[in-house]
């Protein structure tokens, strides 16, 4: 199926009054999420899971990607109103955007990220429609060796990246591999680390590790480090942007949204670098009578130009997750979980075995662009009062919530136990500097990595070599090798020179 006839497919099915609902409800807690420091997509897409199992699969991620994108719309207001970047992508747009909200211009900030990534948004969608079927018949030719060391590629990428050391990355990716482990191995029948404990012969549940790091660990930490004091939140006063705003900021735009969307596609690519590229690229394009404005008063450009790169890198992260079943992201880790709940196995198959989901949770993504205009651009001042929530109040809900959806899941004692136990080393995880994700992408991609290593092993009769004597397995090898050895060569050779 093309990409227009599957377009025309899912918005048959997504303009229907459900998925409507669904969209609005997920583009509205999606914002709200955003806004508040600390609490981002995958916490609540995790907190969500244990009690969307009773809503059809279509409803659920239709519910999610709402939650995702509308995340990461409302990041940009915690940005310029606080000042204080609840995601890593948005950290560059407080530069300026702050800056701007200081000088009494926070409306035509706020209107400019959210124009920003309505723009970005569609092109990242766009490019989900369009290079999600190229890239699921390159991946139909793939074998299991070539998968196998698709998988170790992603462990290596993300480990690396995501861990700010590569160590501390892999600890973490080794963490989730233990946790991927438990349970009964599926060709010999034997129970593997389940401690005679007979709750622990299905393995440990995906969704639960997912709300035990993403929930109760984030929270105990949040709650840990909390100061009390006041919150200060500044005045969002005029939306509207003048007609020299728009000018300048409709390239920034289109030039954020380019360079953010590759960034995003690749494995481990991520917000960070495309939303710093931005930034840079228009501080030297901006023109000489607005060049002063960067650093002082705040300039637009700087708004602009990052927050549509955080929102097309955003877009762009579904991609790998859709078409080949990797995720490259904490919430495309938690996403993949929920599709593995439902019974469905994302990669090349997926646009052929369920193409109603496929492509109306496409469609649903242009649908939930427009609703986040329509709800970022008015109701700013109601995003802004939800900054004043209490801490406590906010955390204490948090594991309110964790805890009834956990339990509601298996009525089981034993997954409480863990879910706090897995919480808690999460906390010192934060705490140290360890980061979470490599967790969940080692626990689902691990039995995985696992099962096509073993048929690889099989067709080719024990033979190790199968994984260097086919070519595109070789080159996954090669550049995973460079990806987590090349920065430490780079740094000696560096040093020696010097």
């Amino acid at each position: 199926m093309g990409a227009i006839d599957g377009l025309i497919l899912g918005f048959g099915h997504a303009l229907t009054l459900s998925n409507l609902g669904w969209a609005l409800l997920g583009c509205f807690l999606g914002t709200a999420i955003g806004v508040l420091p600390g609490i981002g997509p995958a916490l609540t897409i995790a907190l969500l899971l244990p009690i969307t199992f009773s809503v059809s699969a279509t409803g659920a991620f239709i519910l999610f990607c709402g939650i995702f994108y509308g995340a990461m719309y409302g990041g940009s207001t915690t940005s310029i109103l606080l000042n204080t970047p609840g995601e890593s992508g948005s950290i560059i747009t407080a530069l300026e955007g702050a800056k701007m909200a200081k000088n009494g211009r926070a409306g035509p900030a706020l209107a400019t990220s959210a124009i920003g990534s309505f723009i970005a948004g569609t092109v990242g969608t766009l490019g989900i429609a369009f290079i999600g079927p190229i890239v699921v018949e390159y991946a139909l030719m793939l074998g299991p060796a070539e998968y196998f060391m698709l998988m170790v590629l992603c462990f290596v990428t993300v480990s690396a990246v995501l861990g700010g050391s590569a160590l501390r990355g892999l600890a973490s990716l080794g963490f989730g591999l233990l946790l991927g482990l438990v349970g009964v191995d599926l060709q010999t029948g034997q129970p593997r680390l389940t401690f005679g404990v007979p709750e622990l012969l299905d393995g440990v549940n995906v969704v639960l590790v997912a709300v035990a790091l993403f929930a109760v660990g984030e929270t105990l930490y949040l709650a840990w480090r909390h100061v009390e004091g006041p919150v200060e939140v500044r005045d969002v006063g005029r939306i509207m942007m003048t007609r020299s705003d728009w000018k300048r900021s409709f390239w920034p735009w289109v030039r954020g949204a380019g360079l953010g969307f590759p960034f995003g596609v690749m494995p481990a690519g991520g917000s960070e670098m495309p939303t710093m590229l931005s930034y840079f690229l228009e501080r030297k394009l901006v023109k000489p009578e607005h060049a002063a404005e960067f650093g002082t008063t705040g300039a637009i450009e700087g708004v602009a130009g990052p927050e549509a790169a955080n929102n097309a890198a955003a877009a762009g992260v579904l991609v790998p997750m859709l078409t080949l079943g990797l995720p490259t992201s904490a919430t495309a880790a938690i996403m993949l979980s929920a599709f593995q709940s439902y019974g469905i196995q994302p990669g090349p198959l997926l646009f052929t075995s369920q193409p109603d989901l496929v492509w109306t949770l496409i469609a649903s993504l242009f649908i939930a662009n427009v609703m986040l205009v329509v709800l970022n651009l008015p109701l700013v001042g109601l995003w802004a009062r939800i900054l004043k929530i209490p801490p406590p109040q906010l955390y204490a809900g948090i594991l309110v919530f964790a805890t009834i959806g956990t339990y509601g899941i298996s009525n089981s004692i034993i997954d409480l136990m863990l879910l706090y136990g897995i919480g808690i080393i999460a906390m010192f995880m934060r705490r140290f500097d360890f980061p979470v994700a490599p967790v969940v992408i080692g626990m689902i991609l691990g039995p995985m990595a696992e099962q096509a290593m073993r048929q690889a092993m099989t067709i080719s009769q024990g033979d190790w070599t199968v994984f260097f004597t086919r070519p595109v397995s070789l080159i996954l090898l090669l550049l995973a090798l460079t990806a987590l050895l090349g920065p430490h060569l780079y740094t000696a050779w560096r040093r020696r020179g010097a």
